[in-house]
Formats: structure tokens, sequence, C-alpha cells
């Protein structure tokens, strides 16, 4: 049994333009990232999709729509499933970026997620967040791939040989490198990115990542 999945990260959004925390929290595509819709959106225009998913986030489901506006495939509509949403940031979303990991990693001089990321992995990052959030609502590594973890089993059910359509967000596709690709520099994706993977019953193929474009895929 095969799964062949696309995940695609959103397009920019207000929040990713003016560098805030944004996880949950939500925010219009801008032009840029409408614009990145639609190139991807020429990128898959090819790829039949036997079922589609966004996570329940606008700014995903959006990106999504304008995906599946011109494809092959007959599915205009993605399902939206929660289970596909970025990490929850807690406390911390919608803060300014900058400002928050300075806070955050005070004790350690660090001031950019990237050196949190260097530093303890993206999944010590994310059990550091946790750790400092004041009402203790971010979720830790164990909370994210437990409903990370439930989407993945979800497209697993999926008929054998199905390809599909995902559409998430940077530091959740980000986490399946960092998991399943070890011998991948996990750096963050960008907006309308594309990086395909094969699931199987209890294994997780990453054959290409963060990608622009499918020349030479």
């Amino acid at each position: 049994m095969t799964i062949h999945v696309y995940f695609v990260r959103h397009g920019q959004t207000y929040l990713n333009l003016y560098d805030r925390i944004q996880g949950w929290s939500d925010a219009p595509l801008t032009d840029k990232g409408l614009a990145d819709a639609d190139r991807v959106a020429n990128e898959l225009k090819h790829v039949k999709f036997d079922a589609a998913y966004s996570s329940d986030l606008s700014r995903t489901v959006i990106t999504a729509r304008r995906i599946l506006k011109n494809n092959v495939s007959i599915i205009k509509e993605p399902i939206q499933e929660s289970a596909f949403r970025e990490e929850f940031f807690g406390f911390y979303e919608g803060a300014i970026g900058p400002d928050t990991w300075a806070e955050i990693g005070k004790a350690d001089g660090l001031t950019r997620f990237e050196q949190f990321v260097n530093r303890y992995t993206l999944e010590g990052a994310r059990d550091l967040i946790a750790k400092s959030d004041p009402f203790h609502d971010a979720e830790d590594d164990q909370a994210f791939w437990h409903r990370f973890g439930h989407g993945l089993n979800i497209l697993r059910q999926l008929p054998d040989q199905s390809t599909v359509l995902v559409v998430s967000h940077g530091t959740a596709i980000r986490s399946i490198i960092s998991k399943y690709a070890k011998d991948i520099d996990p750096v963050a994706p960008s907006n309308g990115s594309i990086t395909q993977i094969d699931l199987s019953k209890d294994q997780t193929q990453v054959n290409f990542y963060n990608q622009l474009t499918l020349t030479n895929k």
C-alpha cells in the first residue's frame, strides 16, 4: 500500500509579511500569496488528485481552492481537516517574531527561530516554546505529533496508489522532514512550495522537499 502525497505550503499571508508568529491564528493572503497559489496551481495542474485536503484555516483553504480550480481532477473543494493545522504557539500567537524569540532565548543569547532549531532541533525548539508559554497552551512536540500524525493516518486509509493534495503550513511540513528525512536540511519551506512524500502502512518516504517547480522531479 502506497499513498502519494503532494504537500503544499499556503501562499504568503499578511502575518508572514509582518514577521508575526502565525500558528492557529489566521490572516488573509497578500497579493504575493495569491500569486504563490496560482504559480503552484500551474505546476500541479496536470497532477490528477484522487483526494484533496487542507487545514481548516483560511490561508490553506484558499490556496487549495486556487490549485484545484484548474486541475485535471474533478475535485474542486478540499476536505478541511484540523489535523493539518500549523503548530499552535499558544500565548505567542500573533506576537512580533524577533521580539518573541529574543525573549524566549534570552538565557542562551538566541534571537531568531533558526537559532533555536540549530541549537535544540525543531522538536526541541517546539518543546522550549511550550515550556515558555505562561498559559501552557502552546503545543509541545508530543502534542503536535499526536494531532499531525493523526492527519497522516487519515491519508493512509485512502485507497492504494491514491494521489493526494494536502495544503498545510510551513513548520508542519518542515516537521515531516525533520522526523523522517534526516539527510535533508529542514530549512523553512517557501510559501507555495511543494514537498512530495509516499506513505505506506508503517513508513514515510520523502521524495523531494521545498520545490517551487516539478521540473526534473
